[in-house]
């Protein structure tokens, strides 16, 4: 299935699912960071299912406190990765363009560990705090 044959979801779907708000979905499309797949005759966003995955990237994202720039230098990477996967049936030629595509996801992915450990160590002194005031 292609693209354009791939079953399609209004906003209000995609927000649903997402348990995200309208606004925040129609930000993200006005920012560049997620882009309807198409548009109904009446002018609606239309989301496909790889919408909907790309929003969670972003939505995973978030709790970890990555920028918006952030998020869209992810994405790149993540599209850059995928363009090559696509292609790996085809000759190889991109000289070091995949090796630094995946020096930067590597990059991403420790920082991306480190910001989950500080809300660990945050997630653990809220539990202590709570511990604290129970036991008065």
């Amino acid at each position: 299935m292609t693209d354009a044959d791939a079953p399609m979801m209004q906003i209000g779907e995609l927000a649903d699912r997402a348990e995200m708000s309208l606004r925040t979905i129609r930000h993200y499309d006005e920012v560049g960071l997620l882009t309807p797949s198409g548009r109904s005759d009446g002018g609606f966003r239309l989301y496909t299912d790889a919408d909907f995955s790309r929003l969670m990237v972003i939505r995973r994202m978030k709790p970890l406190g990555f920028s918006l720039d952030e998020m869209a230098e992810l994405l790149r990477v993540v599209d850059a990765l995928g363009a090559v996967d696509a292609d790996a049936d085809g000759a190889e030629g991109g000289g070091g363009a995949v090796p630094d595509t995946r020096a930067r996801l590597d990059a991403f992915i420790a920082d991306a560990a480190e910001r989950r450990a500080r809300l660990e160590r945050q997630l653990a002194m809220a539990d202590e705090f709570l511990e604290l005031l129970r036991s008065r």
